[in-house]
């Protein structure tokens, strides 16, 4: 059986801890106290680190932790001296009985990688800061043409896929993706569920990549209504790029 917790950090980080029989894995931990305060409170066997991208609020707790607990850092191939096993796309590792494979999503940073696995038909994704739960990550190193590719190739993953994301962002997203596409009973609907969710400090992930073809305005760039909103709010073309494009400029204002 497979067990996905998360860890807080900072305001609003999400830690992965993922536990089956055969011992655990931490997925992008920014920070170390909690992270390791976690494991020694439940005895647990931490097998292996893995790392998304290279940015310090996913990887600043990885040397004091593998300080306490030596094991190998899977990452993607960058200057990031703790990684000792790097990864590239279509790699597989198999830790702790789950087989992952390696999708490189570019955009947010040059270096990003997913790690998806099957999981025996409950599949999972852990997408550090490429996509969100109703959103995508800003675009910082990569193109907005890069992000809109590595997006469709997590499109493309099974509905049923659960996503594990790197930040709680969801609320905020949800209120842009309400003026993205203001019609959208199903935006509406999960805005107020997210808000039940948050008032009692329940985490809205992870999502389902269902929910996300439904409400997720970077998803939804060929919808017949996102491409009217916005190629007439911002003059811009139809084609889904250029929609992908105008939808991250507006998003980095909102």
């Amino acid at each position: 059986m497979v067990n996905i917790e998360s860890i807080e950090a900072f305001t609003d980080n999400y830690i992965w801890l993922v536990t089956t029989n055969e011992g655990s894995i931490v997925i992008d931990p920014g920070e170390s106290s909690n992270v390791i305060n976690h494991i020694d409170k439940n005895q647990l066997d931490l097998k292996a680190i893995f790392i998304t991208h290279h940015h310090l609020d996913h990887t600043g707790g990885v040397d004091e932790i593998t300080s306490y607990y030596p094991v190998d850092v899977f990452g993607p191939n960058n200057n990031i001296e703790t990684i000792s096993k790097r990864l590239r796309d279509g790699d597989k590792i198999n830790i702790i009985g789950i087989e992952f494979q390696i999708i490189e999503i570019p955009g947010h940073t040059l270096d990003h990688i997913a790690y998806y696995s099957k999981n025996n038909g409950n599949p999972i994704l852990f997408c550090g800061d490429t996509l969100f739960a109703a959103g995508c990550g800003r675009v910082f190193e990569g193109t907005f043409e890069q992000m809109h590719e590595s997006l469709l190739k997590l499109k493309n993953l099974p509905n049923n896929t659960k996503i594990y994301c790197g930040h709680e962002y969801t609320l905020s997203n949800l209120e842009f993706a309400k003026e993205a596409e203001p019609f959208n009973q199903n935006i509406l609907s999960r805005y107020n569920e997210v808000i039940k969710l948050r008032e009692k400090g329940i985490p809205s992930l992870p999502s389902l990549l269902s929910t996300e073809l439904k409400t997720n305005p970077f998803l939804r760039c060929d919808s017949k209504e996102v491409q009217e909103n916005i190629s007439t709010k911002f003059n811009t073309l139809k084609e889904t790029k250029e929609i992908f494009k105008a939808l991250r400029l507006w998003k980095d204002n909102f």
